[in-house]
């Protein structure tokens, strides 16, 4: 049951990145572009995202565990910190650079092409490197 719900939940999460736009990188570069052809069609995805989610958050924080039973973990201190800014720095500068960020980039690598099929590639290399060097540290740290 958990792999089915998991498959329609990414698979309902792709159909909206693609229907929105959000996988077309032109469209996300002009949404990033504020100094020059800004194209604002985005604000509505962006909108169209926050307002349900609100609404799950309210919904979860009544219930002490998941549809599927697991419990609900409890929500992070929010703490802005140079690990979170520095992230959301790199994050933004590979949005604005590539017009991916990594759901778009999975929903559409099957169409993408090259450019797409790279930025996939070297998000896992990224991803992979950035556990190793954590690893590395925290054994280091010991």
């Amino acid at each position: 049951m958990r792999a089915l719900v998991s498959a329609a939940s990414g698979g309902l999460f792709g159909l909206g990145l693609l229907v929105s736009g959000m996988t077309d990188t032109a469209k996300v570069q002009g949404w990033l572009d504020v100094a020059g052809t800004w194209d604002p069609t985005l604000a509505f995805v962006l909108g169209g995202a926050i307002l349900p989610m609100l609404l799950a958050w309210r919904i979860a924080a009544r219930r002490g565990r998941a549809v599927l039973g697991d419990p609900i973990p409890e929500r992070p201190a929010p703490l802005i910190d140079a690990r979170l800014l520095g992230g959301s720095a790199l994050f933004g500068a590979g949005w604005a650079l590539s017009g991916f960020c990594p759901g778009p980039a999975l929903a559409s690598l099957g169409w993408s092409g090259i450019g797409g099929t790279v930025f996939v590639l070297a998000m896992a290399v990224g991803m992979i490197a950035w556990q190793a060097a954590r690893r590395r540290r925290t054994a280091v740290a010991a």
